[in-house]
C-alpha cells in the first residue's frame, strides 16, 4: 500500500512537472543556427577577449556559440532559442540576427589558349615571383596526395604565413608541405543544421571526399605534372594559372551545401591567415539579396579592405536574364566561356543522318552496328522522357539507345538509369533551357550530348520512325576547335539584380570541358563511380572562377603594390569581345546567337595584356562605402557590411554608377540624360597621352570630356566626365542595347563596356 502512494505521488508529481518539461522540449527542438551582428567594436576593458565578449551577449553558457568571428565581421554564429533569438533582436548592442543560409557549390590546355607559355623567360621570372602569393580556396576541401600539390620545385614557405593544416582521423597535417601551406576545415554549422548526425564521409576534416575543392585549387595554382589525362582524354601537362603560388584550402562545403556561417568562419580564418588572393566557387540561390545579407559580400569587404583580390563564380544558372551571383563591386565576379579544344562524339541515325556531339565517355563503345532507338514522347509520363530514377520500362529499354531530355536530375545519372535498365547507350538532348550548349560527361553508358536542334530532329525520327536505329561513335580529343571562345550557355547572366549600375559578371574565363586534379575518394562521375582517376574534366563557373584567382595571383606577383581594383580593372579593360575567328563573341543558347556584356561582361580574359595594362580604374574603401550610401542603406545597413562602428554617409555618390567602376551599365528611366565621372591611374610610362574611342547604338549618345588625358608621371590621376543622352522613342521596343569607351594610343587599349537599359515603356 505505501508503494502504492508513492507511485502514485510520482505519477501526480511528474503531471505537475509535463508541462513545463514538454517547454523545455519544444524549446531544445525550437533552435535554430542564427549569425548576430554587433553594433559596437569589443572593448578588451570589459570583456578580454572577443569570445568572452560574444558569451556575455549571447547570455548563456558558450556551448551554443557555434563561431566567434573577428576579421570579417563584429558578431559570432550560435544556436539560439526562441527567446535568446528575442532577446538579441531587441538588444541595442546588437545590429541584426540572421539565420544561417546555405549556398550551393556552383589544366592541361587553358594555359596555352590564354598565352601562358610554360618556357617563356618572362613567365618564369614572374612564376618565381609568385612563390610569395597565397591563393586560399573556400570550397570542398582538397586531395593532398594529389601531385598537382607537389612542392619540389617550392622553396620553404614566407614566414609571414601564420596558417596551419588541420588534424583529423584521415588528415595528417605532415601531408601538407610548400606547396599546400594550409588545410583548415568549417563544419559547425553545417553539423548544427544536420542536427551534428556525424557521417562517415562528413568526418571535420580538409579531406576533399567530394572531388570539386581538389579541382578549382588545382586550377588556380597547381604545380606542372605531365602525362595528365581523364581515361585518356585530354592528355598533356597539366599545371595551374600560376603553378608557382602557395594554396591554403578551406573546406566550408559539405554533403548538404556550404553555410553561411561556416563560409563566414573560413574567410575569417584565411584573412587571419595572410592569404593574398580568396577564391569561392560556390554562391546563393538568389541573385537579388541586398549586399548587408550576402555572407560572402561582407566577408570579402572586409578581405578587400586588407588587400586581398577576391573572385567569386557568377552561377550556373543561365542563360536566365538576371540570374548572376555574387554581384558586390569590390567582388570580381566570373563567368564561363568554351576553350579551342572539344570531345567529339557523332550519333549515327538509321535513315543515315549523323549529328556531332560530345562526350566522355571511356568505354568499349557500342560497335558499328546499328540497334534499336526509343523516346519516351508520352507527355503522361514525362518522368521517362528526362530518364529519372526508376522511370524506364527494362522489358522495352533492353538491349537499345534511349533519348533522354535534359533537365531535373544528373547528366550522369540519366545515363546510369539507362544502364540500369539494360539500355545500350543514350542520347543526351539539350531543350529550349540548354540551347545548343555542349558539357560533355564521364559517362558509365556509352553517351552523347547533342544540341537542342539536332535533339529534336533525333526525337522526331525516334518518334515517328516504324524501326529507328542509331549508332553511337566517340572521336577523342581534339585542338583548335574554332569558334572558340563561346560563352557556355549554363554561365549566369546580367543585368545585376541587386544594383543595376554595376554591370556584371566582370569577365568569362575557361570555365567548359576542364582538366584538373581530383580526390582519390570518388569516382569521375560522382560517389557511384566506381573507377579512379588523378584528373577529371568538369564545367562551370565554379572552374572560370580560379583560372582569374590564378591569373590575379601572377598580377600580385608583377605589381604588389596594385589594390584588389586595380587588378580586377587590369583584368577587365583588357578583356576581349571577338573569338579565333575574329567575329563578335557567340553565346551557346544558339548556333549563331552572338552575345553581350549581359553574359560576358567586359569580355574574356587576356593576361597578356592584363600585365600592362597602361590605365587603370582604383577604387579604395572609402569609395566603396560613398557607393554603399548611395543605395540610400541606413547606417545599421552600411555597418553591416563596413566593420567600423564609426562608418557613416558623410560622402555619398549621387548615383551609385558614379564608383570608379571599369565598365558601365547605364539605366535610362524618368531622366534621358546620366553623367558619371571616371579617374584613371596611370601605371605605364611617363609621358603618356591617351585619345578617347566610342562606339554607341544609335539610340544614345556619348560625350567624353576631356576626350584626351594627358600622364606626365607614373601614378598620375586624371578624371574624366562622360554624358549619355538616350534618343530612344517611346515606342521602341527594345529594352537593352550595348557600346563601349575605349582610351587608347599606340601601346595601350583600355577598354570599358557600356550596357544600356531603358525601364520605361
Amino acid at each position: 500500500m505505501e508503494s502504492f502512494s508513492v507511485w502514485r505521488s510520482s505519477v501526480f508529481s511528474l503531471y505537475l512537472l509535463l508541462p513545463l518539461l514538454l517547454k523545455q522540449l519544444t524549446l531544445v527542438s525550437a533552435k535554430k543556427s542564427y549569425i548576430v551582428h554587433m553594433k559596437e567594436r569589443h572593448d578588451p576593458g570589459v570583456h578580454p577577449t572577443h569570445l568572452d565578449w560574444y558569451t556575455a551577449t549571447l547570455l548563456s553558457s558558450s556551448d551554443s556559440l557555434i563561431y566567434a568571428y573577428t576579421s570579417v565581421y563584429n558578431g559570432f554564429a550560435a544556436t539560439l532559442d526562441p527567446q535568446q533569438l528575442h532577446a538579441l533582436r531587441t538588444s541595442d548592442s546588437v545590429l541584426g540576427v540572421y539565420e544561417d543560409t546555405l549556398y550551393t557549390l556552383h589544366t592541361t590546355r587553358t594555359p596555352e589558349f590564354l598565352g601562358l607559355q610554360a618556357h617563356s623567360e618572362f613567365w618564369e621570372d614572374l612564376h618565381q615571383a609568385s612563390h610569395n602569393v597565397v591563393i586560399g580556396v573556400l570550397d570542398t576541401g582538397v586531395w593532398p596526395e594529389s601531385q598537382s600539390f607537389d612542392d619540389s620545385q617550392m622553396p620553404q614557405i614566407p614566414t609571414r604565413w601564420r596558417g596551419s593544416c588541420d588534424s583529423a582521423p584521415d588528415f595528417d597535417p605532415s601531408l601538407c608541405n610548400n606547396k599546400l601551406i594550409g588545410a583548415r576545415s568549417f563544419s559547425k554549422g553545417y553539423r548544427m543544421a544536420s542536427g551534428n548526425a556525424r557521417k562517415p564521409r562528413d568526418l571535420a576534416s580538409p579531406r576533399d571526399g567530394n572531388g570539386h575543392g581538389t579541382h578549382t585549387a588545382s586550377i588556380a595554382a597547381g604545380s606542372a605534372v605531365s602525362n595528365a589525362t581523364l581515361l585518356g582524354y585530354a592528355t598533356g601537362t597539366a599545371r595551374g594559372m600560376a603553378p608557382q603560388a602557395r594554396v591554403a584550402a578551406y573546406k566550408v562545403c559539405w554533403t548538404d551545401g556550404c553555410f553561411a556561417s561556416d563560409i563566414l568562419a573560413g574567410m575569417d580564418q584565411a584573412i587571419q591567415d595572410g592569404v593574398d588572393v580568396l577564391s569561392l566557387s560556390l554562391g546563393g540561390s538568389s541573385s537579388s539579396v541586398p549586399y548587408y545579407f550576402d555572407t560572402i559580400a561582407i566577408g570579402a569587404f572586409a578581405a578587400m579592405e586588407r588587400g586581398i583580390f577576391v573572385s567569386c563564380s557568377a552561377g550556373n544558372t543561365g542563360p536566365r536574364s538576371g540570374s548572376v551571383a555574387n554581384v558586390a563591386p569590390w567582388i570580381m565576379t566570373v563567368g564561363a566561356g568554351t576553350l579551342d579544344r572539344d570531345f567529339p562524339a557523332y550519333v549515327t541515325l538509321g535513315n543515315g543522318k549523323r549529328f556531332a556531339g560530345v562526350s566522355l565517355y571511356s568505354g568499349e563503345g557500342m560497335g558499328d552496328k546499328p540497334v534499336g532507338l526509343i523516346y519516351f514522347s508520352d507527355r503522361s509520363n514525362s518522368s521517362s522522357s528526362i530518364c529519372m530514377p526508376g522511370s524506364l520500362d527494362p522489358e522495352t529499354v533492353r538491349g537499345k539507345v534511349v533519348v533522354c531530355d535534359r533537365g531535373l536530375n544528373a547528366r550522369v545519372e540519366k545515363g546510369t538509369v539507362v544502364r540500369d535498365a539494360g539500355g545500350l547507350g543514350m542520347i543526351l538532348a539539350n531543350t529550349g533551357m540548354s540551347g545548343e550548349g555542349l558539357v560533355a560527361d564521364s559517362h558509365l553508358v556509352a553517351a552523347v550530348a547533342v544540341g537542342e536542334s539536332a535533339g529534336d530532329e533525333i526525337k522526331e525520327y525516334a518518334s515517328l520512325d516504324p524501326n529507328p536505329t542509331a549508332v553511337l561513335s566517340f572521336g577523342g580529343t581534339v585542338l583548335n576547335v574554332r569558334p572558340s571562345p563561346v560563352v557556355a550557355a549554363f554561365s549566369s547572366r546580367g543585368p545585376n539584380e541587386v544594383t543595376a549600375q554595376i554591370l556584371k559578371p566582370d569577365v568569362i574565363g575557361p570555365g567548359v570541358n576542364i582538366l584538373a586534379g581530383w580526390s582519390g575518394a570518388v569516382g569521375p562521375s560522382g560517389s557511384e563511380d566506381t573507377r579512379k582517376t588523378r584528373f577529371n574534366i568538369m564545367s562551370g563557373t565554379s572552374m572560370s572562377c580560379p583560372h582569374i584567382s590564378g591569373l590575379a595571383a601572377l598580377l600580385k606577383a608583377a605589381h604588389p603594390d596594385w589594390s584588389p581594383s586595380a587588378i580586377k580593372s587590369a583584368l577587365m579593360t583588357t578583356a576581349y569581345t571577338h573569338d579565333n575567328t575574329e567575329s563578335p563573341l557567340r553565346d551557346a543558347t544558339g548556333e549563331e546567337a552572338l552575345s553581350t556584356p549581359w553574359a560576358y561582361g567586359a569580355g574574356h580574359v587576356n593576361p597578356q595584356k592584363a600585365l600592362s595594362p597602361g590605365l587603370v580604374y582604383d577604387a579604395s574603401t572609402q569609395d566603396y562605402i560613398a557607393f554603399l550610401c548611395s543605395l540610400n542603406y541606413t547606417l545599421d545597413h552600411l555597418r553591416l557590411v563596413v566593420k567600423h562602428s564609426d562608418a557613416n554617409c558623410s560622402t555619398k555618390f549621387a548615383d551609385p554608377g558614379d564608383l570608379n567602376y571599369p565598365s558601365f551599365s547605364v539605366v535610362f528611366g524618368s531622366n534621358k540624360v546620366v553623367q558619371y565621372t571616371r579617374t584613371l591611374t596611370n601605371v605605364g610610362k611617363a609621358a603618356s597621352v591617351y585619345d578617347v574611342v566610342v562606339s554607341t547604338p544609335s539610340t544614345v549618345e556619348i560625350t567624353v570630356n576631356p576626350n584626351r588625358v594627358s600622364f606626365a608621371e607614373v601614378g598620375e590621376c586624371q578624371t574624366y566626365k562622360v554624358t549619355f543622352v538616350s534618343n530612344r522613342s517611346v515606342s521602341d521596343s527594345v529594352a537593352s542595347e550595348f557600346g563601349s569607351i575605349m582610351w587608347s594610343n599606340e601601346e595601350h587599349e583600355v577598354r570599358s563596356p557600356v550596357a544600356f537599359t531603358w525601364t520605361y515603356f
